[in-house]
């Protein structure tokens, strides 16, 4: 088997990443009622309704999330034969080849027969039930993707769904959703992020902290910080930004080295008397619980996480550090050390306009369970083994 080039693999974890210049720039737009129609519009696809893009518009539903009455709507919304819209990773695993050229998406025909809640499923989701009887590759056609084709995979991403969504050109001539609002939307919010609560939990390794919890207006997600000490009082103090992990940080999974990190990291931060833990709502690496278990059961088949994210339609690492450094900025942190091991945290906070000083190792030992987890990490995400 062909061993995977780290370097290649993190080139292409970053082209299919919004740049980070863009995420800064976004820090101008603030979020407001735009915010919001893209939030609700997010909420529509997962309870498999319908959603209308663009000018003239698209009307969109979800592969994996579409029920009989949505797709009902959607059928009789639609002015001409539907295209499933699907990252191209997915898309390939689907057709059983490679892509040339490499591709970002690709639009393809569906068979009548296939415009089901569970034949989509079954297409959007390699753990489900799959279709049977026939070469699915054989089926699906290739067609030019519409140019709202990033934003709506954009949008089902944005409501945690897999993305793979359904669109035809609307009947209505109502404008639709801002493609552009869409897409802008992961950095407004981050740059609209506010303190909304405060009150000092003292912790069993640091009787001093203090969470603050941050929202940005018109979304439902927020982000805390572990505020240990008086932190904005020291020139660099020490700062360590942790996505939830639900399985690893309350369950104590032995599948990944999260829990573990975090409560080091905690112990570390009070140990030197100020500091700041980020636990930022970025589950799975940006994709959410759900799909992190789905990624899972792809591990489970022999994939390493890397891979599996792709299976499933998803980058490899979708997290933005934008939320990160507007808390830090509030918290009156511009210049901090970092405690990790990934390299491209230390790169975005740069980028975001943070004066990294230095960076602290946070190596975890494998346990036994997840040493092939950690090497992946090493090797295709190219994080610091010390």
């Amino acid at each position: 088997m062909t061993q995977p080039d780290p370097r290649r693999d993190r080139a292409a974890l970053r082209a299919a990443a919004p740049p980070l210049d863009s995420r800064i720039d976004s820090r101008i737009a603030p979020a407001g009622s735009s915010s919001h129609e893209v939030y609700r519009a997010a909420s529509r696809l997962r309870r498999g309704e319908t959603v209308l893009l663009g000018d003239p518009p698209l009307v969109l539903i979800n592969a994996e999330a579409a029920t009989e009455p949505g797709l009902a709507a959607f059928l009789a919304e639609a002015a001409a034969a539907p295209v499933l819209l699907m990252a191209a990773a997915r898309a390939a695993s689907l057709l059983e080849r490679a892509l040339e050229p490499p591709a970002r998406l690709l639009s393809l025909t569906v068979p009548p027969r296939w415009l089901t809640p569970a034949s989509l499923r079954s297409l959007a989701d390699p753990t489900a039930v799959q279709l049977e009887a026939e070469q699915i590759g054989a089926a699906l056609a290739e067609r030019p993707p519409p140019p709202e084709a990033e934003a709506a995979l954009a949008l089902a991403k944005l409501g945690r769904l897999l993305p793979a969504v359904l669109a035809a050109p609307a009947r209505s001539t109502e404008p639709g959703l801002s493609p552009a609002d869409i897409l802008a939307y992961p950095g407004r919010t981050a740059a609209a992020l506010t303190q909304v609560a405060t009150a000092r939990v003292p912790l069993e390794d640091a009787p001093d902290a203090t969470i603050v919890a941050f929202r940005a207006p018109g979304t439902g997600v927020e982000h805390l910080a572990i505020v240990i000490g008086q932190p904005a009082g020291h020139d660099a103090p020490l700062v360590r930004v942790h996505s939830e992990c639900f399985t690893g940080d309350l369950l104590g999974s032995l599948r990944c080295d999260c829990g573990p990190q975090l409560r080091g990291a905690i112990r570390r931060v009070a140990q030197e008397g100020a500091g700041v833990v980020l636990y930022l709502s970025q589950e799975g690496r940006g994709i959410g619980l759900v799909n992190k278990l789905r990624a899972y059961t792809l591990q489970d088949r022999g994939l390493d996480t890397f891979d599996a994210n792709g299976e499933l339609g998803w980058g490899a690492d979708e997290r933005n550090y934008l939320a990160a450094a507007t808390m830090l900025e509030q918290l009156g942190i511009r210049r901090l050390r970092l405690l990790t091991n990934n390299p491209d945290k230390v790169a975005a906070l740069i980028a975001c306009g943070l004066d990294v000083a230095g960076r602290e190792s946070h190596v975890i030992a494998a346990n036994g369970v997840n040493d092939r987890y950690l090497a992946a990490k090493a090797e295709r995400f190219g994080h610091w083994r010390e």
